[in-house]
């Protein structure tokens, strides 16, 4: 152990001089060290458990993060670890998490080995002759993951219309593009990681019809994949504003790989950009744009960035931060036209650029479902369990609208972990689990040094609660309706989120307006 591991220990000495059984409550939990490595200990149950501190996701500190009762929840982006195996049971995780014994001598609690977990894959689950998952993003390829956990030993093929191994694709608006994260880190797991699990990716390819009757589906070079299962995971496709000028090679929109690729190769060669909407990407690509040392306008319709999600007070906050970092506003306006020099707005003024970047939202890709004669309804409706109205066949990710049991109405949410939990959902229910999908979305917005958390789904309320200071840097806000807490965003305050997350799955209201 080096002198800078010793530094980063704390609290008691949990191998040798141990700590008393009594001295830890039920549901408390305890950070020490063991062996030269720092562990959690929890009380649940009457027994007790020793883990790893450190989120298999991101590096994030679980002491920081929730302990619930079953689970380490972490505090930054939401992942969840059973205390009993260390299992990654929520995503953005899917590593689980170590584990060590825990021994009771003379009423002291000692914290000795690691434990050897057997995998869940060594029971054999039945299920269909074959799955087939269109789609290699976040959705699909957790579902294929999960497939194999959850111990399917039938074919899975998974088809990506991109040429890549299914990757980090938040990471594309944040540290990668900011120059921050090597493009290594993009990818979830490596090929052979793919080939040691029998999940067979066809990649750059396109699934271009499905035939329900027949189960198969047809690429489009020609090829025809029988299913006995079928995943839909298409994602969604950035909306593009027709205007003269969109075609021209500087103008960028942000969805894959290849195009973070093409901006941070176009802006090594610019001075000035503009960033054509204040949303949740597009803000966080002025952001990277102005760590990469351009000069970042954003030119939006609306009177506060992000107004329509985060309401006012949090708009005008995520204003000025941008702001202070450099970034000029144009709000209350929209483009008229684009040239190789720059762009004109709605009132004729003229913004000088070198490289312009679309962030104007995106549109569920549903011409495949529409085709397959799915029921569609701004995306393909899914009942409770994910499945479409033809059998067999399911969707998940950005193309879903399921029926939400808090809000009580069908919705669609276009989040990176409520795709991975959908594709968990999916699978278990492709394999006749019958789990219903009620998970609480959540996302995070990474602005500079801010982050953004935001659990639940509000797309209208009447009330607002605030605690905290907003320009502080700390605080909760809520957002309600009919006295009903929808969804709740914060910033610094990461255990709250958490908190709030879980009393939304208890349908705790008490707990939502104590936060």
């Amino acid at each position: 152990m080096t002198d800078h591991d010793e530094k980063k220990l704390s609290g008691p000495d949990l191998g040798t001089v141990g700590l008393g059984a009594d001295e830890l409550n039920e549901g408390g939990t305890l950070l020490g060290h063991a062996n030269g490595k720092a562990v959690l200990l929890a009380r649940t149950g009457g027994e007790f458990f020793a883990t790893e501190t450190t989120c298999t996701h991101y590096g994030g500190p679980l002491s920081e993060g929730l302990f619930d009762g079953d689970a380490w929840r972490c505090p930054w982006h939401h992942a969840r670890f059973s205390v009993r195996t260390g299992e990654a049971i929520g995503p953005p995780a899917f590593t689980p998490i170590a584990t060590y014994a825990v021994e009771l001598r003379n009423g002291r609690l000692y914290v000795g080995a690691k434990l050897d977990h057997k995998p869940r894959t060594a029971a054999q689950a039945s299920g269909p002759a074959t799955v087939l998952i269109v789609g290699a993003g976040a959705a699909g390829n957790a579902a294929a993951e999960t497939l194999r956990d959850e111990g399917y030993v039938g074919p899975i093929t998974m088809v990506g219309i991109e040429d890549e191994i299914p990757y980090d694709r938040p990471n594309l608006s944040k540290d990668y593009l900011a120059g921050h994260a090597e493009e290594a880190w993009i990818p979830l797991r490596s090929r052979g990681f793919y080939a040691e699990k029998q999940i067979d990716l066809i990649l750059g390819r396109t699934v271009v019809e499905i035939d329900a009757s027949k189960h198969q589906a047809l690429l489009d070079d020609g090829r025809r994949l029988p299913y006995g299962a079928l995943l839909l995971a298409t994602g969604a496709d950035p909306v593009r504003l027709p205007m003269p000028g969109a075609d021209l090679p500087h103008v960028h929109y942000l969805r894959s790989l290849a195009d973070s690729r093409a901006i941070i190769e176009a802006s090594a060669g610019a001075i000035s950009a503009v960033v054509v909407g204040a949303s949740f990407i597009g803000l966080e690509v002025a952001a990277a744009l102005i760590e990469r040392k351009l000069n970042v306008h954003v030119v939006a319709p609306e009177t506060h960035p992000m107004e329509r999600i985060l309401g006012p007070d949090l708009g005008s906050f995520v204003r000025t931060l941008h702001e202070e970092h450099g970034v000029k506003f144009h709000l209350g306006h929209t483009l008229a036209a684009i040239d190789q020099r720059g762009v004109t707005l709605d009132d004729g003024s003229r913004l000088e650029a070198g490289l312009v970047v679309f962030g104007v939202g995106v549109r569920p890709s549903i011409s495949l479902a529409e085709g397959a004669g799915l029921t569609l309804d701004r995306g393909v409706t899914v009942d409770q369990y994910l499945e479409t109205s033809q059998p067999g066949i399911f969707a998940a990710g950005d193309i879903a609208r399921w029926p939400d049991s808090r809000s009580g109405v069908n919705i669609r949410v276009e989040h990176w972990v409520v795709a991975q939990q959908q594709g968990r959902t999916a699978a278990r229910n492709i394999l006749g689990r019958r789990q219903r999908f009620d998970a609480v979305p959540f996302f995070w917005s990474q602005h500079y040094d801010v982050q953004i958390n935001y659990v639940g789904h509000a797309e209208a309320w009447d009330a607002i609660g605030l605690t905290g200071s907003i320009q502080n840097r700390d605080c909760t806000v809520a957002f309600r309706k009919d006295s009903k807490t929808l969804a709740v965003a914060s910033i610094g305050r990461d255990r709250e989120s958490l908190q709030a997350e879980l009393a939304m799955e208890r349908d705790d209201e008490a707990s939502l307006q104590r936060l």
